[in-house]
């Protein structure tokens, strides 16, 4: 008789790390159809909390002026990261160059504390010595969460960066190609992966950030972070059950197309390139 083969240790603490990361997901998502008040007494199906979500103007106003803040503020931070990754990348040694790479990637290490006080310390000067900003509000937080997410993006654009074979730039600029259009023409399309994946992930970041947007929000912008924050002090709703249903369902269909999408050009790259 044979006998069962035994699970391996590494199997074993992957099944176990996948428990610990999606088990509560899972059990946020049962009972975000539960018919009780109560989060964590079950009483039976329901979508009312649904309904409630859809009635509550002021969840409806902060996810709005989330998306907004997140999609503005993943653009620009694509722009400067890629600027940034390609200066450090591309450019030889120069005066200056370790204090760029220091400040470009010092928000990854630097507590989010420190970088809403020292944005909030900034906006308040600068409100004092030009009169700009009047009021702290969606520009604010706009320009706070630029400043963190273009350092990520700079990162995952800059190992992109030092993967690309120089030769077919080189190629590209001996056969009479001005640098600009060799970086459009050549270089930009193999680096959108990695664009993509950067503005994804300024996107989310940004989407996610409570502690900066505490501090460089006004009264008149709450991010949908600090509205649920301040919901949650007061006792967990089965309204907040069914909006993070809804966030979970949205990012896990928005990252498989993007996984879809970046996989079917990497593919017809690969293509191009044995063609060639």
């Amino acid at each position: 008789m044979m006998s069962m083969r035994r699970p391996s240790f590494s199997m074993v603490m992957l099944v176990l790390g996948l428990l610990f990361l999606y088990l509560p997901m899972f059990v946020l998502v049962v009972y975000s159809f539960n018919a009780s008040k109560l989060v964590t007494v079950w009483a039976g199906f329901s979508t009312q909390w649904y309904g409630e979500l859809f009635r509550d103007q002021q969840i409806l106003s902060a996810v709005w002026t989330s998306l907004r803040i997140a999609f503005f503020a993943a653009s620009m931070a694509v722009c400067l990261g890629t600027v940034a990754a390609f200066v450090m990348t591309r450019y030889g040694h120069f005066r200056g160059k370790t204090a760029l790479s220091s400040m470009v990637t010092a928000p990854l290490v630097m507590p989010e504390v420190i970088t809403g006080l020292s944005l909030l310390l900034l906006f308040v000067q600068m409100a004092q010595i030009t009169g700009w900003p009047a009021d702290r509000g969606m520009a604010t937080i706009w320009i706070a969460h630029t400043t963190f997410c273009s350092a990520y993006v700079a990162v995952v654009v800059a190992a992109r960066l030092r993967e690309v074979d120089h030769s077919i730039e080189e190629a590209a600029m001996d056969l009479g190609s001005p640098p600009v259009k060799t970086f459009f023409s050549i270089t930009l399309p193999i680096i959108t992966p990695a664009l993509a994946a950067g503005w994804l992930l300024a996107f989310t970041l940004s989407l996610d950030d409570l502690v900066i947007a505490s501090f460089v929000s006004g009264p008149g912008a709450n991010t949908l972070p600090m509205v649920v924050f301040s919901s949650v002090r007061m006792g967990v709703s089965p309204k907040i059950n069914a909006l993070a249903t809804l966030i979970i369902l949205t990012v896990s269909l928005a990252t498989l197309l993007a996984w879809f999408f970046m996989r079917r050009n990497e593919t017809r790259r690969k293509a191009a390139l044995r063609d060639v």
